[in-house]
């Protein structure tokens, strides 16, 4: 199928060397159609989560308007501590009123198909008539001077209202132009579906398909709605780009359940969450989303969807805990770090290449505990073992108190790992003459969160290097366990439960 394909391509390609054979060709295709792929990839951390952005445009309209509320209360003469109940509320439910409305007048769903003057009709309508209705009710409740009042906070909060939606509805186009609200998808199947699923987006851009994979590329074509068919399951699986892929979309029908069984299997292995699509039928762009079809919990088969509260409240846990724990052991940083100058040659500091999430590669800090070796940081020679000679005087002490991961609470602040998570392992890392990722089958699905500093296999015991597959075993099972439990609440317990495990664990070696 691949040669025959790549036949097809020669013919068409008037670049192809005139000495080239057709031996060559199929290995020459797909790199030149990975690399294809490649640059239509966006290069970012992460998308900007499109129902994060309306979570917080509906709490700046609640702190918006709260405050343009306050600010009449105080200035017409009544105060919140002073005043009665009776007072006060007809102030107190404009913002109420406000998100009331904006919410039923769907004010909140932004589409780049949807029209700049239906969006602000929208806004205009659902923050209007709520809050008329209220300055409605105060009249025939209050005075005439209690009623200017109430009615000069509407006006102020309905103006307001409809400045910052205008802000963000050219902020919305500009992003979606610019591919920042969209993930880095491909899809698995060249496919009727996928075709309708391309044509939808390509008036939408809530997904940036970078390229289409399909097991059968004899009857796949060259592009598919501008995107291009980059290659087989094989070529995505082998794929160095890979990790800079968001979500992997499975466009098979339902019909051939087989075939679909057989790409599901493959895929599982994967830390990208995998989706499978199996209709687009009756789509309607607007009261739909292809971002949110493609995440529906229902189409899952492999991950879960993102849960953007919780992924929020984690991110400010890590920025303000890390922020406390560097400002609280800043002097022993200090002094650990003079005490490897003293002890050893080489620099203070390790940046090893780790796995971090989705596989992406990432340099993660530690104090040296090592004799210097630059190699080691690009790949794990081997690990260490009881009396190590390569550990010095100051690292065996620092390895025994954990002391060497702190510096990785920089990893956290700038967001490539956080407080609680699996331990980045590590590339090259190896057990029993076999790298660890190919031992246990579900290896790279604790890739799905970010790695941390410590997490729940390290307060149970699996800490350090593992040097039997038993070993690799019981750590992806404690990791998938933390991956399956991840809660804001679970991380402060382990979090707490970490010094007295880690600091009693001196039988450990590391």
């Amino acid at each position: 199928m691949a040669d025959g394909l790549s036949q097809m391509r020669m013919a068409a390609n008037s670049n192809t060397p005139p000495g080239a054979t057709e031996a060559h060709l199929p290995e020459r295709s797909r790199a030149i159609n990975l690399a294809r792929g490649a640059e239509r990839i966006l290069l970012r951390r992460h998308a900007i989560n499109r129902p994060l952005l309306r979570e917080v445009l509906k709490a700046a309209d609640i702190v918006m308007t709260a405050l343009v509320a306050w600010l009449a209360l105080h200035v017409s003469g009544f105060s919140l501590l002073n005043s009665s109940v009776a007072e006060i509320a007809p102030f107190a439910l404009v913002p109420l009123c406000v998100s009331w409305g904006l919410r039923h007048a769907d004010a909140y769903r932004y589409s780049y198909t949807r029209p700049v003057t239906e969006q602000m009709l929208r806004a205009a309508l659902g923050a209007g008539l709520p809050l008329a209705g209220l300055v409605a009710l105060t009249a025939m409740l209050y005075s005439g001077t209690h009623t200017r009042w109430v009615m000069g906070a509407a006006y102020l909060a309905f103006a307001f209202i409809m400045v910052l939606h205008a802000h963000v509805i050219v902020l919305f186009k500009i992003l979606t132009r610019n591919g920042a609200l969209s993930e880095n998808v491909v899809l698995v199947g060249a496919t009727p579906n996928a075709q309708r699923l391309l044509e939808r987006n390509n008036d939408t851009r809530e997904l940036n398909v970078v390229g289409v994979f399909d097991d059968r590329l004899s009857r796949a074509p060259d592009s598919m709605s501008g995107v291009p068919v980059l290659g087989q399951l094989d070529d995505l699986m082998n794929w160095d780009r890979l990790p800079d892929i968001d979500r992997i979309i499975v466009t098979v029908t339902s019909g051939a359940r087989e075939r679909v069984r057989h790409l599901v299997d493959r895929l599982r292995v994967l830390p990208q969450r995998v989706v499978l699509l199996l209709d687009l039928d009756g789509f309607d762009p607007e009261t739909e989303s292809l971002a949110e079809i493609a995440r529906s919990p229902a189409a899952y088969v492999s991950g879960q969807p993102n849960d953007v509260r919780r992924a929020a409240a984690k991110r400010v846990f890590d920025v303000v805990f890390a922020t406390l724990l560097l400002a609280l052991f800043s002097p022993l940083l200090l002094l650990t770090a003079l005490a490897i100058k003293l002890d050893s040659p080489g620099p203070v500091f390790f940046r090893q290449r780790r796995h971090g999430f989705n596989n992406q590669i990432i340099r993660v800090w530690k104090f040296r505990s090592m004799k210097h070796n630059p190699a080691a940081e690009v790949r794990m020679g081997a690990q260490t073992v009881h009396n190590d000679p390569r550990v010095t005087r100051v690292g065996h002490i620092i390895r025994m108190t954990s002391l060497d991961e702190l510096p990785q609470l920089f990893n956290v602040l700038s967001g490539e790992m956080s407080l609680v998570g699996p331990r980045p392992h590590a590339i090259g890392m190896t057990a029993e003459d076999a790298e660890v990722q190919g031992l246990v089958s579900d290896y790279a699905h604790r890739h799905r969160v970010k790695p941390g500093i410590t997490g729940w296999a390290q307060i149970n015991g699996s800490r350090g290097p593992v040097h039997t597959r038993e070993e690799v075993r019981e750590r992806v099972r404690l990791d998938m366990e933390y991956v399956n439990r991840a809660s804001v609440w679970f991380d402060l317990f382990i979090m707490l439960a970490t010094a007295p495990c880690l600091l009693g664990d001196w039988r450990r070696q590391r």
